[in-house]
């Protein structure tokens, strides 16, 4: 039970703690007010708790698909909020100040939805565990060491980020939330897939032999890009589709933003 906790939690810990702490280093260099941080983080485990002590309801409600829905709801609602998000890093990276509040507000529904949505997950699991106390223990232990590994390894992509210069920071962590927002996307489409929304299809190729999922570097990837061993070609098309729609997002962004800071006064002066 320890080794199960460990890569239980580890996988609902680490995408929440990969998105806040990319969130939090590019908020720190455009010198934002890190308040949403906390705000955040107070909604999402108030949420989580809520959601987990409702489960069963939530599970019964949409003909027994309930739960599929709402957390395909949530990943789909946090890939939209960074389409928002990394389109404003960009301009305020050329404009300076530019809707920073907005930029905030984003900030803190995306990281809360996250936090409600894997620490949700978390909560139901050790709650299964409450009523048997020869269990509890190796079960608290092994969430203890997943929920630390994955928090330990946002804080190394968080300090790699703040060692950047601003320029590059700005750019690694777009490419890293391009892929964390497709990443949500894929899985948004299994649970649909499991909800019966979208159809069930055979897997294009299975790297399972080469890269098992449940491996550390396979939850590093599941929480980064959605590594999935066995992908259908719905989920690897949502995939596709969603890094396509982002990168032209970005393009059109800083395209029109660096027109703008040449037409300055300023700029032309020189």
């Amino acid at each position: 039970m320890l080794l199960t906790s460990v890569i239980i939690v580890l996988r609902e810990v680490l995408e929440a703690a990969l998105l806040l702490s990319i969130l939090l280093a590019t908020s720190r260099f455009m010198q934002l007010r890190t308040r949403w941080f906390y705000a955040s983080l107070a909604f999402g485990v108030v949420g989580a708790v809520a959601y987990g002590n409702n489960l069963t309801a939530i599970s019964n409600a949409f003909d027994g698909t309930g739960q599929e829905l709402l957390d395909a709801f949530l990943q789909f609602a946090i890939y939209l909020l960074l389409l928002l998000i990394v389109p404003l890093m960009v301009i305020n990276h050329h404009r300076g100040a530019y809707k920073r509040n907005l930029l905030q507000g984003a900030m803190l529904v995306a990281v809360a939805f996250a936090v409600l949505r894997e620490g949700s997950e978390v909560y139901v699991y050790l709650s299964a565990f409450r009523t048997q106390p020869d269990l509890y223990s190796s079960v608290m232990t092994g969430a203890l060491l997943g929920a630390g590994i994955g928090f330990s390894i946002g804080a190394l992509f968080y300090y790699l980020l703040l060692g950047l210069s601003r320029h590059y920071t700005l750019l690694l962590a777009g490419i890293l939330l391009t892929l964390v927002g497709a990443g949500m996307c894929a899985q948004a489409a299994q649970m649909l897939i499991q909800a019966d929304w979208l159809p069930a299809q055979a897997p294009l190729w299975d790297t399972s032999a080469l890269l098992p999922e449940g491996s550390l570097p396979g939850q590093l990837l599941y929480a980064l890009v959605s590594y999935e061993a066995t992908p259908t070609p719905i989920e690897v098309i949502v995939y596709s589709v969603s890094i396509s729609l982002m990168v032209l997002l970005l393009g059109f962004t800083h395209y029109v933003s660096r027109s703008y800071r040449q037409n300055l006064p300023e700029a032309r002066a020189h």
